[in-house]
């Protein structure tokens, strides 16, 4: 694409680094990067990634914004909240490049749309925080020849990458397998410092400029880790391993699979496995308004009650819970209900209270989010 005077003025400092200049900036004007998520990761992406000139955006959220999201998410504004964040961040891009085509996917990146959508782009950033999807993406960016872009944050801890897989190590060399449901809680759960985000998409949006237009030497290969409360950096090597399952000369898995039941999110059979009982939100409604006798278990964190909490519940945060299982002891043999923010915590919490020879366990499916969204929408989503 040949530039037009104002991108001339437009991209002015990019055209002065001798290292970058006319031809650099004119790769970007002609390529395309689909960005997965549009949350703490996603907004400064797509805001850096506009800014540079990059041509074409796709933008893939199913989510709406939430107050919550403002203390990060900083392309999203307080009259976005409520509306869908994919939306909002196309607003946020053409504000600051009118240029910038925009491609809207209000819906979650799944195994029946992700060879199809990827395909469209020169590469993938990966702005997602379940490993779900992480592991989908990365299956689907082997099989298409797609650069992978990779970050996640967690607290005030970060980490970025590029899985390049024709020239180096994909996700699954790094992690062959997913974390045990519940082992590793979300942002959304553990808490992440405001500003990490930036930090993390900073390092994102650098190293898709340098795929994209050849410049400077990439991640590939590479891991960098950063610790913000230490202000400390360290990278790691990454090596393909010759054994991997997606990437490696023969391959077992060469087509997308079920990733929700690959991550344990789907519970399968096995002679190990403890047969939780499923309690949904308006039959545990139900329950409350018969009066029903029964222990309503909350295992958030002391924080998370100080926002939003069901009455009459005992709390016990999940870390705690082996150690201070005498406080339940009379509820061995009577029902007990257990809620976290989304069901994932309480499911490993019924997990523990079963094996500790608790007789009637039920997990509350969707936790208090779902009980906000179809019960009682007084209480607020976090």
């Amino acid at each position: 694409m040949a530039m037009q005077k104002e991108q001339y003025l437009r991209y002015a400092r990019h055209l002065t680094l001798p290292e970058f200049g006319e031809v650099a900036q004119e790769k970007l004007l002609d390529s395309s990067i689909l960005l997965i998520g549009a949350g703490g990761l996603g907004s400064p992406l797509a805001l850096y990634l506009a800014a540079a000139g990059v041509g074409r955006i796709g933008i893939m959220d199913f989510d709406v914004v939430d107050v919550s999201n403002l203390q990060r998410q900083i392309i999203h504004r307080m009259q976005d909240v409520g509306t869908s964040k994919a939306r909002s961040a196309e607003r946020g891009i053409k504000d600051i490049n009118p240029d910038c085509v925009v491609e809207v996917y209000e819906e979650g990146i799944n195994s029946g749309n992700a060879m199809e959508i990827i395909a469209k782009y020169d590469i993938v950033v990966d702005g997602t925080d379940n490993f779900p999807t992480r592991y989908l993406v990365n299956d689907a960016c082997v099989f298409l020849g797609k650069v992978n872009i990779y970050g996640s944050i967690y607290r005030f801890e970060g980490q970025a990458t590029v899985f390049d897989a024709q020239n180096g190590p994909c996700y699954r060399c790094l992690y062959p397998e997913p974390p045990e449901p519940g082992m590793v809680p979300s942002c959304a759960e553990g808490g992440v410092l405001g500003v990490l985000p930036g930090y993390i998409a900073m390092i994102q949006a650098t190293e898709a400029i340098k795929v994209l237009t050849g410049i400077g030497k990439t991640l590939t290969g590479r891991f960098v880790r950063y610790d913000a409360l230490n202000m400390e950096t360290r990278e790691l090597k990454l090596r393909k391993d010759p054994e991997c399952p997606v990437c490696s000369a023969n391959p077992s898995i060469t087509e997308l699979i079920d990733y929700e039941q690959f991550c344990g999110l789907t519970r399968g059979e096995s002679e190990n496995s403890v047969d939780i009982k499923k309690l949904e939100v308006d039959d545990y409604a139900d329950m409350r308004d018969d009066e029903v006798e029964h222990l309503l278990l909350d295992v958030r964190e002391d924080h998370e009650l100080k926002i939003c909490e069901l009455e009459d519940n005992v709390h016990i945060p999940l870390g705690q819970l082996s150690q201070r299982l005498e406080e339940i002891t009379e509820w061995k043999s009577k029902p007990v209900i257990i809620i976290c923010k989304t069901g994932q915590r309480s499911m490993k919490a019924a997990e523990t209270l079963m094996k500790h020879g608790f007789e009637d366990v039920a997990n509350l499916e969707g936790g208090i989010v779902a009980w906000s969204e179809e019960i009682d929408n007084s209480i607020p989503v976090y």
